[in-house]
């Protein structure tokens, strides 16, 4: 089930212009796909412009892309049953949050550029200035924060994962 993106605009509602905006979307066992993660990502930054929101700055995109992409696949890889994401944007801060059904906390392995797969909780790490997880007695809350703002890591936004991939 997809929540229409009206659904969570407090500006459309007569609410606060400074509100955060919410999108959620929830997958059924076996439905969640990365692409659709994305894709809903994606218009949920297009649908913030469009009301009036400042433009996400498109590096910030690629990085939350990158990160909304490797949290789905992680709870489609690891965690049975359905799961879902939640979007919020607000004048300082992008969050993701990715929910699953494992209890298992997330942990980003040692950096191998011979190993296939296991980067993924690395690179959330490397593009999101925080990642905070919570265990529940049926699942996990994932969140990623990225600053809309200049951070003090001295990159213009949570740090790109690319050049550490790149070859050298």
């Amino acid at each position: 089930m997809v929540t229409p993106l009206r659904k969570h605009t407090a500006i459309e509602q007569g609410g606060d212009e400074g509100a955060p905006l919410r999108y959620g979307a929830i997958w059924g066992d076996g439905a969640a796909r990365a692409a659709d993660a994305r894709q809903a990502l994606r218009a949920f930054l297009g649908h913030a412009r469009r009301i009036g929101r400042a433009a996400v700055p498109s590096a910030l995109a690629v990085d939350a892309e990158l990160a909304t992409s490797e949290m789905i696949t992680n709870a489609i890889l690891h965690a049975p049953g359905p799961c879902g994401m939640t979007l919020e944007l607000n004048d300082d801060e992008l969050t993701i949050t990715v929910w699953d059904s494992s209890t298992e906390k997330p942990a980003p392995k040692k950096v191998d550029p011979r190993r296939i797969g296991g980067h993924g909780m690395h690179l959330v790490h490397t593009v999101s200035d925080k990642v905070v997880v919570a265990l529940r007695a049926t699942g996990k809350l994932v969140t990623a924060h990225l600053s809309l703002t200049p951070n003090q890591k001295g990159t213009a936004f949570g740090g790109s994962a690319f050049p550490a991939f790149l070859p050298g």
